[in-house]
């Protein structure tokens, strides 16, 4: 079981110093923003924020791939792309299903030209 598990010393430092922090925020932050409307202006601005955010990640990844990404042909880059976007409008905006799609066809085309 301790070599499915590994060294559980180190298991316990990453949840104790990179989890429960982390989990807190998330708490606080559910905890005040439970009252919040969601057609609030407030709420508006920060989903347009979030979206914002997540647009600038995908066009630097699709234009100045890191790492490994770089190896992948533009042409297969940019079909994940189009397949992400065409399944978030028929997902009815889903972005979780948009991203889910989009990391599919990259995996599944990398995996087939091989």
């Amino acid at each position: 079981m301790s070599d499915f598990i590994g060294n559980w010393q180190a298991l316990m430092v990453l949840v104790l110093a990179g989890v429960l922090p982390n989990e807190a925020w998330r708490m606080l932050g559910l905890w005040l923003g439970g009252g919040i409307d969601e057609g609030s202006e407030l709420l508006i601005w920060v989903r347009a924020v979030a979206t914002a955010i997540l647009a600038g990640v995908i066009a630097q990844i699709l234009f100045l791939p890191p790492g490994a990404l770089a190896s992948v042909s533009p042409m297969l880059r940019y079909g994940a792309v189009e397949a992400g976007l065409a399944v978030f409008l028929a997902a009815r905006r889903s972005i979780f299903a948009g991203v889910v799609a989009g990391e599919a066809v990259l995996l599944i085309g990398q995996l087939w030209w091989r």
